[in-house]
């Protein structure tokens, strides 16, 4: 091999060494949580207010409701002055035990990217507030 080509060979190693360490990080989540107790019973119709990884057992239904990751959040932070409001991304695990059915569904905390609410086994999953750090979820279920 000559040396031009060993030259080029080299430099196009060193680029990739150093692109392979190299990568864009997500925005950080909110910090790990303590563990959250297991399932909570939420009324119907009332709001209940779900840490990350907790489960609502809502009375009178055959369903849960589980709050399981934060997709994404561009909510402006506190001290910070934003042009445009933001909104956060949640994902809830929603089951009907009773006859082994589940689903996911993801809830925007505004309008402007997707849906705050979906139904499922004939009920209304509402996200109504998210709090500052994402890691608790406020919803309405009817």
């Amino acid at each position: 091999m000559d040396l031009p080509r060993f030259a080029a060979a080299l430099f196009a190693f060193a680029v990739l060494t150093v692109g392979a360490g190299s990568s864009v990080a997500a925005a950080p989540g909110p910090p790990a949580a303590p563990a959250p107790p297991g399932t909570v019973s939420a009324p119907a119709g009332q709001d209940v207010t779900l840490r990350l990884g907790q489960e609502a057992a809502v009375q009178g239904k055959d369903l849960t409701v589980r709050y399981t990751r934060v997709v994404a959040d561009s909510r402006c932070r506190p001290g910070m002055t934003c042009i445009w409001q933001g909104e956060a991304t949640l994902a809830f695990l929603l089951k009907e035990p009773g006859r082994g059915e589940s689903t996911t569904a993801e809830l925007h905390s505004g309008p402007r990217t997707g849906p705050q609410a979906t139904s499922f086994a004939a009920s209304r999953i509402e996200l109504v507030s998210v709090s500052e750090d994402a890691g608790e979820a406020t919803v309405r279920i009817s």
